[in-house]
């Protein structure tokens, strides 16, 4: 019996939240843990935004020497 492929690949964890989603069926507390949840996402993202700027600043120091 053959094996798929993509059965082997490990699964990405899918977004609770989807962008553009209708919010009219959402209660205000579930419109602020959206927003909780998408604050720690964005803090995420600036945090690995710095970590590459720093790595590229790095590489750039260390090849002008």
């Amino acid at each position: 019996m053959a094996v798929d492929p993509e059965e082997l690949m490990p699964k990405k964890k899918r977004s609770a939240i989807v962008l553009g989603e209708d919010l009219s069926e959402l209660s205000a507390p579930e419109l602020e843990a959206r927003i909780a949840e998408l604050d720690t996402e964005i803090a995420r993202c600036r945090e690995a935004i710095a970590a590459r700027n720093a790595t590229k600043a790095a590489a750039a120091t260390f090849f002008k020497r």
